[in-house]
């Protein structure tokens, strides 16, 4: 996952990866990406610890959700909405955490910027077509191993404790996945 850049808004779509025309169901997701050069070795730490599922690192702001695919017009106005009323911030990653035992996860954990990430989420959160159960409460983090070998889950904890990464986020991007991954649609920078 490529993160915004300066100026840019929206993407096209190949409609060849097999994303679903009007009346079937899309699978959405929301994130911040992480710039380089941390994106790039937090990804590859993933990558290292075996994760099956070891896709560009991000803070998620809605995880995987399905909407009817005649929903997305009024998401993304819902999105344009919430990126103009938000400023730009500063997030700061530093050191790990992990979610062990509930679930198998490893993560960097945010340092600042955990407010800023939490109203955004809430305010995506807000459009009827993005309301969902969460299984669990929101907590910005970037996932650095997931549902691997307990020793797996140790190293990347123990390896990445002095990790840290400044930078500002200047929006978020919407992705859609296709039928083997996932896959940028538009980006959305915050205040306008």
């Amino acid at each position: 996952m490529k993160g915004p850049v300066a100026g840019e808004v929206a993407r096209s779509v190949d409609r060849r990866d097999g994303s679903p025309e009007a009346g079937d169901a899309l699978q959405i997701g929301i994130a911040v990406d992480i710039p380089e050069p941390w994106g790039s070795v937090l990804t590859q730490r993933r990558v290292e610890a075996g994760d099956p599922l070891a896709v560009p690192a991000h803070v998620t702001l809605l995880g995987p959700t399905e909407i009817p695919a005649t929903a997305l017009p009024a998401v993304e106005r819902h999105l344009a909405t919430v990126a103009a009323a938000h400023l730009p911030f500063t997030l700061h990653l530093r050191g790990t955490g992990t979610f062990r035992p509930v679930t198998q996860v490893v993560f960097v954990a945010v340092a600042a910027g955990i407010s800023e990430c939490e109203l955004l989420a809430a305010a995506i959160n807000a459009a009827p077509e993005l309301r969902r159960e969460a299984r669990f409460p929101y907590h910005p983090h970037v996932t650095v191993a997931q549902d691997v070998a307990p020793e797996a889950l140790d190293k990347a904890y123990e390896d990445l404790a002095d990790f840290s990464a400044v930078f500002e986020v200047a929006g978020f991007t919407l992705f859609s996945h296709g039928q083997t991954r996932w896959q940028p649609r538009r980006d959305f920078r915050l205040g306008g």
